[in-house]
């Protein structure tokens, strides 16, 4: 876990995605993370995106008990922190091509998860809390009264063609895309 001098992901629920994504950029720097892609333009709140270079010192930062070796060799891994905004939800969603592993690094969320398309029971996680998400499974995130903050690692199943946003498969979703 990050060490305890690092910059607050301390949020309000009044704070605008810009801000929340500014105290996230300022967390990672500070524990000498390369950015390299951000989003604060979501429906939902937005995404830092870490240097694939620095996969396995995120996961023994974010992820205890998770070997990074565990993944396969040659598998390519994408780190990111997630923000989910109060009130918000992303997409009822699966992927293909990847599978993925969540953890509440601030903050409280919900989870939705299901192997069909209907939608499974909300599971409100916490600080520390982990999912893993496997390939096709449906899953949602939910911001609930106030920012959640989630660490999040991509586990792309073909490196020669790896997931992306091509690879997010809707199947309902609050903002018709």
């Amino acid at each position: 876990m990050p060490p305890p001098d690092a910059p607050s992901l301390e949020t309000s629920p009044h704070d605008d995605a810009a801000s929340v994504l500014g105290k996230g950029r300022a967390f990672l720097v500070a524990l000498g993370y390369e950015i390299v892609a951000f989003d604060d333009r979501r429906p939902w709140g937005g995404f830092l995106v870490v240097s694939e270079d620095q996969a396995r010192r995120f996961i023994g930062d974010f992820f205890p008990g998770v070997d990074p070796d565990g993944f396969g060799t040659g598998v390519r891994l994408s780190p990111k922190l997630l923000l989910v905004a109060p009130g918000t939800r992303l997409s009822w969603q699966y992927h293909h091509r990847r599978s993925e592993i969540w953890r509440v690094v601030a903050g409280r969320v919900g989870v939705v998860r299901s192997f069909t398309d209907e939608e499974g029971p909300l599971m409100e996680l916490e600080e520390g809390d982990q999912v893993r998400l496997a390939v096709e499974e449906r899953h949602r995130l939910v911001g609930l009264e106030g920012w959640g903050i989630l660490a999040e690692i991509w586990r792309h199943e073909d490196a020669a063609k790896p997931s992306n946003e091509h690879d997010i498969i809707r199947v309902s979703d609050d903002y018709g895309r």
